[in-house]
């Protein structure tokens, strides 16, 4: 008979196991709800041991957040390749696919939880949305993009967020459905902004002038265009 020995932990490993519980605890439970003894008891360890590794429950849920962030912002990482809808839809699938799985940490993430106005989950929430903001200018090929460009990429990041907590409270849509109307979102805030501004124009311009007719953009345009003849009736 051989009688299995816990293999001790390196400080690293350790705190690495304590930071993966813990956002598994946050993935189904809101970081308040969470207890460290509940932690503890996840990671099999006693309540003692984990004040060693982390000073408090805010250092934890800090060390937690900030790996979150990090996967979170992989999932705007994608490959310069194909129509921009397309590269836009597979992003907000992974994106969506995070908020789904971590739904109450995906909040605490964007709202603050336990650590709300500290300087460490306002860098953190930051430097998500920059990431984001990073990866769509890429995607364009914009270095140094005028304002409107600026505003609408922003304010478009700031639109799925929004859209993600609310989505949260019930999931009343299909997620498909809602990955869908996130692009389609971008090509509309795109086409107002270019309305008023040339450089966006040419900056919507460039963007249709590859996507084919089956994609997102394409679908939108069908049926945007399918309402004119029902709207031109209704004013009439």
């Amino acid at each position: 008979m051989t009688t299995g020995v816990r293999r001790r932990m390196g400080v690293e490993e350790r705190r690495r196991q304590l930071i993966g519980v813990a956002l598994e605890l946050f993935s189904h439970r809101s970081p308040d709800d969470v207890s460290i003894d509940e932690i503890a008891a996840a990671a099999g360890i006693s309540r003692p041991l984990v004040y060693h590794y982390f000073p408090g429950k805010l250092s934890l849920y800090e060390a937690a957040l900030r790996r979150a962030a990090e996967d979170l912002a992989e999932r705007f990482v994608e490959p310069h390749e194909g129509p921009l809808g397309a590269r836009l839809l597979r992003v907000m699938g992974r994106f969506l696919s995070f908020v789904d799985e971590h739904g109450p940490g995906f909040s605490a993430l964007m709202r603050g939880g336990p650590a709300v106005g500290s300087s460490t989950t306002n860098a953190l929430i930051d430097s998500v949305r920059q990431a984001a903001y990073d990866q769509i200018l890429r995607h364009l090929g914009v270095t140094d993009p005028p304002a409107r460009l600026e505003l609408v990429v922003r304010s478009w990041i700031s639109l799925a967020e929004s859209t993600a907590l609310i989505w949260l409270d019930g999931r009343r849509i299909p997620r498909a459905e809602l990955e869908l109307q996130l692009v389609h979102d971008f090509a509309a805030l795109a086409a107002v902004s270019a309305a008023y501004d040339e450089e966006m124009a040419d900056v919507l311009r460039g963007i249709l002038a590859a996507e084919p007719a089956d994609g997102p953009f394409g679908e939108l345009i069908g049926r945007l265009v399918a309402l004119v003849p029902q709207a031109s009736a209704d004013l009439r």
